[in-house]
């Protein structure tokens, strides 16, 4: 069995984590090829800026806006959609005060795309690499591989 690996990035959008002042070695998303089927694991997701800046401090619900942004850019790079997306994880900085908002702008997003199936999912409190960010999502993507 052949088995693919390719790093996934999105620079229009996110820089990469290893280009920060104080560079993280993981990459924004990981592409598996594995005969007919393409996995894609985006890592950890946030706010931020082609730049590597935190962009709308202390607003959860643009915060949330910029992660899908980032993570829909990051899918459409690898020829996906949210329509492939099988399971989200969620971590909040403070899940009792934002799980509601976020529910709801995650809602809009899967209704955009026509979604009738959602992913499994997950919500999370935790402390998050910034405190400057609210919010922040990794997803896995299932999906046939397209012949090139």
């Amino acid at each position: 069995m052949s088995i693919k690996y390719k790093a996934v990035s999105a620079p229009e959008v996110l820089n990469e984590a290893y280009d920060y002042q104080n560079p993280v070695p993981f990459s924004r998303a990981f592409r598996i090829d594995i005969k007919d089927v393409t996995i894609l694991l985006i890592s950890g997701t946030a706010s931020v800026d082609e730049q590597g800046r935190t962009v709308h401090a202390g607003d959860i619900v643009a915060q949330t806006k910029r992660m899908f942004k980032n993570v829909t850019v990051l899918l459409e790079t690898e020829s996906t959609s949210w329509q492939n997306v099988v399971r989200t994880t969620f971590y909040f900085r403070d899940i009792d005060r934002d799980y509601v908002t976020v529910n709801q702008l995650r809602m809009e997003l899967f209704q955009s795309h026509g979604l009738t199936q959602f992913p499994a999912s997950t919500g999370i409190e935790a402390h998050l690499c910034r405190p400057d960010l609210l919010i922040e999502m990794e997803a896995i993507a299932i999906f046939e591989k397209k012949n090139a």
